[in-house]
């Protein structure tokens, strides 16, 4: 039976990017992002996007269409995707999701909370009345401004605990109203082909190093120098990709090339590891795969050979 999408995640350069254009070509397929710094138009060499002889064999969406000046968020990318699949759907073409920002994967199969960022100020008076207290006592103030919420939880579970107090105190509801306000998923999971690509580890490690090695060649820093000449805030998304802060340092002469290309590479194999416990812990239930079985699972699942 057809899947209503094929959602393809995986640690960065574990070669989502080359199967999600093989199975759009094999399954009349439209490959979408789901890499939070591939949507933005200045970062295309340093995020290795699809190039334009990939995009010219099977349509891609969701590429560079986001300003570098722009902080884009999972709520957007939501509205975006949900846009991208009518549009698929439409032309008759199957959605095939692909990239490694879980977020965006766990909000399109199991909906975006309605939860409002808690500020900083709000965090530290909660961990400071933690560390004070310790997770019975901060129970306790919880107890005090939500009986409702406080019993819902154990009183030893202090992540749990202080996050229902900051939700509190940050936005006067708890968190409980905000969880049942929360958008529904854009994707029944149920009804979609979902994998994780999981790359030997030493080979994956060494993939991030050649292909930091490419990029330079093919004029990630020149990339990089048009970036810095917009005089952006370096708090944006945009500014913090990896191995953009490297090479920005180099083009400031605080660092050497060398220094930069080491950072950066050590930057994206850090990445790389949150990448593989993000996955294991928040979305338990998808398959692994390793990479060179991946387009054959992915047939023998449809039944397609």
């Amino acid at each position: 039976m057809k899947p209503d999408a094929i959602l393809i995640a995986g640690p960065t350069a574990s070669g989502k990017s080359a199967l999600a254009l093989a199975l759009a070509e094999r399954l009349d397929g439209t490959v979408i992002n789901a890499d939070s710094m591939q949507v933005y138009r200045d970062l295309h060499v340093i995020t290795a996007r699809p190039t334009a002889d990939e995009t010219a064999r099977a349509p891609h969406l969701l590429y560079g269409h986001v300003d570098a000046a722009e902080n884009f968020s999972v709520g957007r990318y939501v509205a975006d995707a949900r846009a991208a699949i009518e549009t698929v759907r439409a032309a008759g073409r199957l959605p095939i999701f692909c990239g490694g920002t879980g977020l965006y994967f766990k909000a399109l199969t199991k909906g975006l909370s309605a939860v409002p960022p808690v500020p900083e100020a709000v965090r530290e008076t909660v961990r400071a009345m933690l560390d004070a207290r310790g997770p019975e006592g901060l129970h306790a103030v919880l107890a005090e401004k939500s009986p409702e919420e406080a019993a819902r939880l154990a009183p030893r579970d202090r992540l749990r605990v202080a996050r229902a107090l900051e939700v509190l105190l940050a936005t006067g509801r708890p968190l409980a109203a905000w969880h049942a306000a929360a958008e529904p998923p854009v994707l029944n999971p149920d009804a979609c082909l979902s994998l994780f690509l999981a790359p030997d580890r030493e080979k994956l490690y060494a993939r991030i190093d050649a292909r930091f090695a490419a990029m330079m060649e093919a004029g990630a820093l020149a990339e990089v120098a048009e970036l810095r000449a917009r005089k952006l805030d370096p708090l944006l998304p945009a500014m913090r990709a990896h191995g953009v802060p490297g090479l920005i340092a180099y083009l400031n002469g605080e660092s050497s090339i060398e220094a930069a290309i080491a950072k950066g590479r050590q930057d994206t194999r850090h990445y790389a590891k949150r990448q593989f416990t993000w996955f294991r812990h928040q979305l338990p239930d998808w398959p692994w795969v390793a990479p060179e079985a991946a387009r054959d699972d992915v047939l023998v699942r449809l039944g397609a050979i």
